[in-house]
Formats: structure tokens, C-alpha cells, sequence
């Protein structure tokens, strides 16, 4: 099929176009958030191939994967052809609901003309998709080529912009694990990361920001470290967490959204008790054959549930399916 999909989210993508598709991903000249292109940190086959707006209208297009609302009018621009009407559309929802949860509508909710894809059972539970047929197809991950070594006594943390989402990725409870372990961020928006925490009354701590390092160089400095911390209060499953499962690193996290049943308890730690996670990471930091036996079974749960084989199969199905249905 020629599938057409923006570049949003970074590694989801990654693993998306790993498929046996031909996937036509928009460019603009200023490559702005509507045409960023092929990515420039992770590694994509060849048949993700960058087209400009001006070509869709003249582009044979099977299915259109949307993942922002804006995007259904934008693909009907575009294409001159209207998603859902004139040919198969599914829209991906990556995030939590946001505002009056758990009564958030979704902005597809309703519908007739497209599939609803959450990447989390948790979201769609939590979302009123209203009548719009949902389905849910569970992340997975291009496995990476770095090992758990762990032999740096610190803690890694993958998060975007903990700055400006502070509360929401956990960044205020950062001072509490950098007293036990030194914290190592890495993602885009973290150069500012310890003056921030400075400015917040926790000057001195050692935090280090690590600014969107490619993909490669980021799990070969994950895999370094003892463990995976993850505060996010109110997220979707991050796909560093399950990248840094399949690597074999243990992981403390807090107990909330999907990662509760994501993370079995021989895998790592979870709880919504902070103190809890603060003397887990004590534990991981001084034990390492601890932190190996957890990351061992956190290696095993992530490459049978999260597999790229599994997740480019469930894709298939869905998008068979809804093309068949459209002719």
C-alpha cells in the first residue's frame, strides 16, 4: 500500500515504517510541524519516502494514518480527496486524555468514516470515544543493538521538555532520586534541566541534561546505566521505557497509566509511593546482580509483548482490513 502518515512522534514512527509498505511522509520547506520529513535522529528504511504537499494531489494514496485532529483537513487540502469518505482513514491516538478526565470526549469521537487506534488500553478506557469504532494496537519497538551493562552506579531518565511539563513528567520529584543516585535526563528540552531544578529550591544536585542525542547514541549511554526511572504521572507508555526493557535494564516507576500492567513486578519496581522508589533505587544502585536479575525478566516481557514482528502484524491486519472494507 502507499500510506500516507506524518512524522509526529519520533520512534512510533520508527517502528511504523519498518513495515512492508510504502509510507509517504509530507515535507515542507520549512519543515515545520505539518512537514518535518523523514527523521534525522533515528534510523528509517528506504521505503519511507518524503513527499511534498504539491505532489499528494497527483499521488496514488491507499490509507491515510491521521494522529491530529487538524491533519483531516490538512490530508483533504492536500490530497483533494476527503479522509474516511473518498478513501480509508485511521486516526492513532498516542496520548492520555487531557481537561475533565475521566469524561474527556475525544475529538473523533462520534464517527463513522474512521478507525479509532489508541496505543494503550488505558487510553481507551479513559477517553469517550462516543460511537466511533476503537481498537487498540499495543506499541512496539525496532529491538536495539546495545546491551544492559549497568555498570555506572546512576539512573537514566528519558523524558521531553520535563521543564515545561515539570508536574506532569515528575520533574519535581527528581531531587528526591538524585540524593540516592545521580540522574542522567536525556530527550529535547533538558539543557536547562538543573538550573530549572536550582531555580525550583534544589540547587547543587546531581542532574545532568543530555539534549536529543540520535537514537544509537542514547541507548549505548541508557545501557550504561544501573536502572530506568520513570515519574511520569500522566502519560502514555513511552517507548524509551519498553526500548530500555529490551535492552535488559531494570525499572522504577511510578505505578500509574499503562506502565502498572506493562511492568510485571519481577521486572522492576512500581508504586505510588515515592518513598517506595526512592529506596528501590538504593537498592538497584548498590546491587547490581539485583539490577541484572530484573532487567533479565524486564529483556524477556519486552521482546515477547513489544516485538516489532507482533506490532507490524497487528498493523497489517487493521489496515487490510479497512481498505478491503472501503472497496
Amino acid at each position: 500500500m502507499n500510506v500516507l502518515l506524518w512524522h509526529v512522534h519520533g520512534s512510533w514512527t520508527t517502528s511504523f515504517v519498518h513495515g512492508k509498505h510504502r509510507y509517504l511522509v509530507p515535507v515542507t520547506p520549512d519543515r515545520g510541524p505539518y512537514g518535518l520529513g523523514r527523521a534525522r535522529t533515528y534510523p528509517w528504511p528506504d521505503n519511507a519516502v518524503e513527499i511534498t504537499p504539491e505532489d499528494l494531489a497527483h499521488t496514488d494514496v491507499d490509507l491515510v494514518i491521521l494522529q491530529r485532529p487538524e491533519e483531516l483537513d490538512l490530508a483533504t487540502e492536500w490530497l483533494r480527496r476527503r479522509p474516511g469518505r473518498d478513501l480509508p482513514a485511521i486516526y492513532v491516538e498516542h496520548n492520555t486524555p487531557k481537561g475533565d478526565v475521566p469524561h474527556t470526549r475525544h475529538p473523533m469521537a462520534d464517527r463513522d468514516d474512521l478507525l479509532l487506534t489508541h496505543v494503550t488500553h488505558f487510553n481507551e478506557l479513559f477517553y469517550d470515544n462516543g460511537t466511533t469504532r476503537t481498537t487498540v494496537i499495543e506499541h512496539g519497538v525496532v529491538p536495539p543493538t546495545t546491551e544492559w551493562t549497568g555498570e555506572l552506579d546512576r539512573l537514566a531518565v528519558v523524558i521531553n521538555e520535563p521543564v515545561r511539563r515539570w508536574r506532569i513528567t515528575g520533574t519535581d520529584l527528581m531531587p528526591r532520586f538524585a540524593a540516592v543516585a545521580p540522574l542522567d535526563v536525556f530527550g529535547m528540552g533538558v539543557a536547562g534541566l538543573p538550573e530549572a531544578l536550582a531555580s525550583a529550591g534544589a540547587p547543587g544536585l546531581p542532574v545532568s541534561g543530555h539534549e536529543d542525542l540520535p537514537q544509537h547514541a542514547m541507548h549505548a549511554e541508557l545501557a550504561r546505566r544501573r536502572a530506568y526511572l520513570h515519574l511520569c504521572r500522566w502519560t502514555s507508555l513511552g517507548l524509551s521505557l519498553i526500548e530500555a526493557m529490551t535492552m535488559g535494564m531494570p525499572v522504577v516507576a511510578l505505578a500509574t497509566t499503562e506502565a502498572v500492567d506493562a511492568v510485571p513486578p519481577d521486572a522492576g519496581v512500581l508504586s505510588t509511593r515515592v518513598e517506595t522508589l526512592v529506596d528501590a533505587a538504593r537498592w538497584l544502585t548498590e546491587d547490581r546482580d539485583a539490577a541484572h536479575r530484573l532487567g533479565t525478566r524486564a529483556r524477556d516481557v519486552a521482546k515477547q509483548r513489544f516485538g516489532l514482528d507482533r506490532f507490524l502484524a497487528d498493523w497489517d491486519r487493521i489496515m487490510e482490513e479497512e481498505t478491503c472494507a472501503s472497496r
